[in-house]
């Protein structure tokens, strides 16, 4: 009885872990309850395998395809077959079953059938459209659309589905193979020779010196030689800086600052002037360090940050309270300290008088601070003309709470490495060009307060401009 289901075509859907296998019956084993599929397909891919045996409890559901009623094999009349299917699939010939290649083939359209030309190789395949006019045979009339009738395939359909395709499609094609016969160094090679000969531009090798790639912001043409030394004064100090480009920035001593600020001041660059610019240079620095636009936006309102300022009663503190009403328009919960005095600086009491427009607080005792850590403190108590304030209470106070706040410093103007610094520093914005720094300075940064080249020139310093684009720039040690 079982004999009766070989050579037919059926479908087996063994659940989602196993998938869907079709193929021919070639054997059915009652005793073990198993049956095997020739020339098997899975999820509709050609099985490595020639032979798939399947048990009856891994069988979740059967389908019969083509139904072959005898052994049609060993006949060498026609046999009978029925099919159970709406899948169409070859009939009639021993050898479509046997060289069939995908259980899907049977669905193309009878608009795309390939037909054999007498006299052609067997390969040579002409596409064949059995629709037109042309095609038809004297007495032949226009088959239907699903080239079936009354159950039975017309013989026609043997010539579609009765060849078996290339099996050259299941395989994957080999990348790394391919790949590696291409030789890249010999390809580069020939070029460079070639474009040598030519009197090109080499690409590069390692006898070259000129560079492979280049930066962003690099001239590929060839141009005159980078000098790094710009900057050139009559009395160095004791260190020199360099920026992020490589130019290099010497340190002056207290006297040429103050020569470079009265000559600067003589030629319109008043002290108000220097202020303002000052206040905004360490403004900027001090918003990039609190966060900058990911820090001030809309949503972040319930966040604002808290700077606290140190000021003394001379010009470094006028700086800072300037750069404290810069930081309150911005929305910065600014708390300064200025100690009481009976008469201070012009420029200290007009400061003061503005920043007390804006939203910040100015405290006169160290006990008004914040008891908190704040966001950023700004040191603006030492001076230098007067070193005797670091033995003034107020000014060991404000040294002391700074210290023990925690929160990172921004020393705005610090004096050179000859005088003590009581407060250590994070940052430092020095101005125009700094001093030589002592190591409790921190990492050092350089503003420009707008005084011109000829100024520079009058007191004996070559200057040429190293902030670029930008009005504060980052100083390393040489």
């Amino acid at each position: 009885m079982a004999a009766d289901w070989l050579g037919s075509l059926v479908s087996i859907n063994c659940g989602p872990t196993l998938g869907v296998y079709q193929g021919e019956v070639v054997s059915v084993d009652q005793s073990s309850q198993t049956i095997s599929l020739r020339q098997p397909f899975h999820n509709g891919v050609k099985c490595p395998v020639p032979e798939v045996t399947f048990s009856a409890i891994d069988i979740k559901e059967l389908k019969i395809l083509d139904i072959t009623i005898g052994n049609a094999r060993n006949s060498s009349s026609a046999s009978t077959k029925v099919s159970s299917a709406p899948v169409a699939v070859p009939k009639g010939d021993p050898r479509s079953a046997a060289n069939l290649n995908s259980p899907q083939h049977c669905s193309k359209s009878q608009g795309e059938r390939h037909v054999d030309i007498p006299g052609q190789p067997k390969g040579f395949r002409r596409r064949h459209n059995s629709w037109s006019s042309s095609s038809k045979g004297a007495n032949q009339a226009t088959p239907k659309k699903n080239g079936v009738k009354n159950g039975q395939m017309k013989p026609r359909d043997d010539e579609c589905f009765g060849e078996a395709t290339d099996d050259g499609v299941d395989t994957d094609f080999d990348f790394e193979g391919n790949l590696a016969l291409f030789d890249k160094a010999a390809v580069f090679s020939e070029i460079d020779i070639s474009e040598r000969r030519n009197g090109a531009r080499s690409r590069g090798t390692p006898l070259d010196q000129t560079p492979t790639r280049y930066r962003h912001d690099e001239n590929i043409l060839e141009a005159k030689p980078v000098v790094y030394r710009q900057i050139t004064v009559p009395q160095p100090g004791a260190k020199e800086y360099c920026t992020d480009s490589g130019l290099v920035v010497p340190s002056i001593s207290y006297e040429l600052h103050q020569r470079l600020l009265s000559i600067a001041e003589r030629h319109g660059l008043s002290l108000e002037r220097r202020l303002e610019m000052t206040g905004v240079c360490a403004t900027q620095m001090a918003l990039t360090l609190l966060g900058g636009p990911n820090r001030f936006t809309p949503k972040n309102l319930h966040q604002r940050p808290t700077v606290a300022l140190l000021c003394g009663p001379h010009v470094q503190g006028a700086q800072g309270i300037s750069c404290g009403r810069h930081l309150a328009n911005h929305e910065v919960e600014v708390v300064m300290y200025l100690p009481n005095f009976v008469k201070m600086l012009d420029c200290v009491t007009s400061e003061v008088t503005l920043f007390n427009k804006t939203s910040g607080k100015q405290v006169s005792s160290i006990k008004d601070l914040p008891d908190t850590p704040v966001d950023l403190i700004i040191n603006c108590l030492d001076c230098h003309e007067n070193t005797f304030l670091m033995d003034q209470p107020w000014y060991r106070a404000a040294a002391d709470w700074a210290n023990q706040n925690r929160a990172p410093v921004l020393s705005l103007d610090p004096p050179g490495s000859g005088q003590g610094q009581a407060v250590e520093a994070k940052w430092s914005l020095s101005l125009c060009l700094p001093f030589s720094l002592a190591e409790g300075a921190g990492r050092v940064y350089l503003c420009d307060i707008g005084i011109p080249r000829q100024v520079f020139k009058e007191v004996g310093i070559k200057y040429i401009c190293p902030f670029g684009c930008k009005f504060v720039i980052p100083l390393h040690s040489a």
